[in-house]
């Protein structure tokens, strides 16, 4: 390229000039499917018999992409794609490090389950005000926020999927599920504003959003910035996503009002996405500010395990209990948050992962409860066990899983947390996640004995509401507990992914390296 005058310009200087690699257009596969499944599905959306397939099919292929992915990047490290080929920090970035990749990778499995659970649990109405859409643009939120290398672009991708779980909530007209997305939507807004105020404050600090040129801008800053200032609206905000104490209480009043298999994708994906962004901020981006605010993390960690826990004790819907488990295992992500070190860091990573398999599977076992049994109540179920023995084994390993109990997956990263807090000082830490498993299986064991134990109550207006479990559901929950199983009993490769994982968020420099290659650092 030449200017007016005909003197030659260099464009290296940038803009990309080499041409992609196919293999990096894997960093992006993960959001582009999806969001052209949905577009898809908007253009099709009269046809409603076909919804179910074609979103199935493209959250199929999600899975395949984000595997490759997540095999590209253990093998070879980071990699990045910069729209517009600008360069970063220019040019907006998708990055992948072990982290990003390992969440991607077990969310779009999780979105594919809960898919195929769908195509029994999604009447024709349903369908016809835009479920499917809604999911797979919820799911292309979810890729993106996991994949980003932007602050600003980890808001848009907050706002893609939050928009998008608003449009699932609401699929349905009684009064209760209105009321749930109410709250929801309301406590939304209110963490997406700080999001928002946060991310301009450091903007006009640094300059750039770009995470890795802001991890290397931070050294150089110093005591100049108000960085503890940030680190807490980031705290509070993302706390308030993740439903951690006290800025929980919207989870239990919303989770519980829509279909189950949105609830199952909620408290399967969202709060992850929140635990997720404290990950990256707090440890990659403001190392220094996270040591400072480790305690406040570990008394918010503690507050959430338990009042979540007792939460699940009082309920006697099994909905209810699921969402306040929910947030007792949000408390213990966030234990692992603030130990800080690399054991720390992996256990809440293997949790994050234990979490969004087990929480979703726990939710589309609650409403294969209510089919089996003809209610979510405990105070009304009963005689289980004989009906539908093989979801009493399901119900069974699940509640292992859930309390940390052999085999659930539940045991490693609590294992790896109990020890990580004993290593840092924190043994009152390391008690209140053993006292929390404690009380999470006294919960479970309250729903198998009263749900599945009890001889059969005699109520003939409940015997006319049960019906036959869907096979459709229990290959679901069987896809949901395989994983689960084999993290309980083969840890190994799923212990070094989260090693992996935390390694790259606290040496940051391969990501880093990745995003600005052979450029020095300012």
């Amino acid at each position: 390229m030449a200017a007016t005058g005909g003197t030659a310009i260099d464009l290296a200087a940038a803009i990309i000039t080499a041409p992609t690699a196919p293999a990096d257009w894997l960093v992006i596969a993960p959001v582009v499917i999806p969001l052209l499944t949905g577009a898809l599905l908007v253009a099709l959306r009269h046809r409603t018999g076909v919804q179910g397939a074609i979103a199935l099919a493209g959250l199929a292929l999600t899975i395949v992409c984000a595997a490759l992915l997540f095999a590209r990047v253990s093998a070879q490290g980071p990699i990045v794609m910069t729209m517009g080929r600008w360069l970063p920090p220019f040019g907006i970035s998708f990055a992948a490090d072990a982290l990003g990749a390992l969440l991607s990778l077990t969310a779009s499995i999780v979105g594919f389950i809960a898919a195929l659970y769908s195509l029994r649990d999604i009447d024709i109405a349903g369908r016809r005000y835009g479920f499917y859409p809604f999911l797979t643009l919820m799911m292309a939120g979810v890729g993106g926020a996991f994949l980003t290398g932007d602050v600003f672009n980890l808001y848009v991708w907050f706002e893609v999927f939050v928009i998008s779980s608003f449009g699932l909530l609401v699929v349905g007209d009684d009064e209760a599920r209105i009321d749930g997305a109410v709250k929801y939507a309301i406590l939304n807004l209110i963490a997406t504003t700080l999001f928002l105020i946060a991310t301009g404050y450091l903007y006009g600090v640094f300059g750039t959003l770009n995470m890795a040129d802001l991890h290397r801008k931070m050294a150089a800053v110093g005591s100049e910035a108000p960085m503890m200032t940030l680190a807490t609206l980031y705290l509070v905000a993302f706390g308030m996503k993740a439903a951690a104490f006290p800025v929980n209480f919207w989870l239990p009043a919303s989770y519980h009002t829509p279909k189950i298999v949105t609830s199952a994708l909620f408290g399967g994906l969202l709060t992850k996405i929140g635990l997720y962004a404290l990950l990256r901020v707090l440890v990659m981006i403001m190392p220094a500010e996270r040591l400072a605010l480790s305690p406040l993390i570990g008394w918010i960690a503690a507050a959430t395990m338990l009042l979540g826990v007792l939460g699940a004790l009082a309920q006697s819907d099994i909905r209810r209990m699921v969402g306040f488990v929910l947030i007792s295992g949000v408390g213990v992500m966030l234990s692992g948050l603030a130990v800080g070190d690399a054991a720390g860091l992996s256990g809440a990573i293997l949790y994050a992962v234990h979490s969004m398999l087990v929480v979703t599977a726990l939710y589309l076992l609650a409403g294969m409860i209510r089919d089996a049994g003809g209610s979510f109540s405990l105070e009304a179920l009963a005689g289980l066990y004989d009906r539908a023995p093989v979801l009493a084994a399901g119900a069974l390993l699940l509640a292992f899983a859930i309390a940390g109990l052999p085999p659930g997956s539940g045991l490693w990263p609590k294992i790896v947390l109990v020890r990580a807090s004993l290593d840092a000082g924190a043994g009152w830490l390391a008690a209140v996640i053993l006292v929390t498993g404690l009380l999470t299986t006294v919960a479970f064991g309250r729903v198998f004995l009263l749900a599945f134990w009890r001889e059969n109550a005699d109520n003939p207006a409940l015997a006319e509401r049960r019906r036959k479990v869907p096979h459709l559901a229990f290959a679901a929950l069987i896809a949901l507990l395989a994983p689960s199983l084999a993290m309980g009993l083969y840890p190994e490769p799923f212990v070094a992914a989260a090693k992996n994982a935390a390694a790259g968020l606290l040496e940051p420099t391969p990501y880093v390296d990745a995003v600005f290659p052979g450029r020095a650092a300012p």
